[in-house]
């Protein structure tokens, strides 16, 4: 009998060409020798479907349409996991969307065509189905989709069921409604150039009666509500293979927090502990985390 699923995600699923060098990062004019490179799932949801499933969570998932180089990969590499791709709609004319990523150790340099698939106006992603998140308990939804995201966002709201979100705005609906917003430095950097982590925070909480979370890479992470401080918290150290996928899985482990009613420094210590797992090893979706390394990792803190 099929697994009903928990989780619902909405966003990038991709085929992911990484390519991890063996000494030190790209120098122009210089030869460099590729230690390890594979074809394997992608994206910010690709990524945390992987991490989900690895973690025990039953996962269906929509969004970017796959072609006919990236569908075969996937349905053979999630046929033995608990991911649905039911709702995903498989192109018969077009390779499908990937993306190129060149990494050494804390460095990574992704490449795609996104800017040109964007400008196109055409949508190339689903649109999302009621009854594809009905049943589900939580959620997770990139924004990068516009009137998709907004409709996944919108279904889940009506529903009741919580939803993570990544790198949207204090002034947006998809940060008003969710959950649990998380906020990358990259994030901070190009929307809010001159304020400081703390005066985002500050923008961010007055926006939502849900939790933010700013990542600052390796450097300390902030999280906090409305009308409530602001508290701090390290990330876990660890040594570091390859940073693809670390902050796709933290937003699987904000997911899998919903799912456990966790609390919100119990949300971030249990993200930030996958996401520490995810960047000690290469590549991620073969080796994703179980709940048995974060668990370690939370309890040797």
């Amino acid at each position: 009998m099929e697994r009903k699923a928990e989780a619902y995600l909405f966003g990038q699923v991709l085929g992911t060409h990484s390519f991890l060098l063996k000494d030190g990062f790209l120098r122009p004019d210089e030869y460099s020798e590729i230690a390890e490179q594979y074809f394997l799932p992608g994206g910010e949801t690709g990524t945390a479907a992987t991490v989900l499933s690895s973690l025990g969570v039953s996962v269906r998932m929509d969004g970017t349409w796959l072609g006919t180089e990236v569908a075969p990969m996937l349905r053979e590499f999630y046929a033995d996991k608990s991911v649905d791709l039911s709702p995903m709609h498989f192109m018969e004319d077009d390779r499908g969307v990937m993306d190129y990523v060149v990494i050494s150790g804390l460095v990574r340099s992704p490449m795609g065509r996104f800017q040109s698939l964007f400008s196109t106006g055409k949508r190339w992603w689903g649109i999302p189905k009621e009854e594809d998140i009905a049943g589900c308990r939580a959620a997770a939804v990139d924004p990068y989709f516009g009137e998709e995201s907004l409709l996944a966002a919108q279904i889940c709201t009506r529903l009741g069921i919580p939803y993570v979100t990544i790198d949207t705005t204090h002034d947006s609906v998809l940060h008003r409604n969710a959950a649990i917003n998380v906020i990358s430095h990259e994030c901070t950097d190009m929307r809010y150039p001159g304020k400081t982590p703390e005066e985002v925070m500050e923008l961010m909480k007055q926006g939502t009666d849900g939790l933010t979370i700013l990542t600052q890479g390796g450097g300390e992470m902030l999280y906090g509500r409305k009308g409530g401080e602001t508290h701090r918290m390290e990330p876990f150290r660890v040594e570091v293979r390859s940073t693809l996928g670390a902050g796709d899985t933290f937003k699987a482990g904000c997911v899998y927090a919903l799912l456990h009613g966790m609390t919100d420094e119990q949300t971030v210590r249990f993200a930030s502990a996958c996401s520490a797992a995810a960047i000690s090893r290469f590549p991620l979706p073969l080796n994703p985390p179980t709940l048995e390394e974060v668990n370690a990792l939370i309890s040797g803190s």
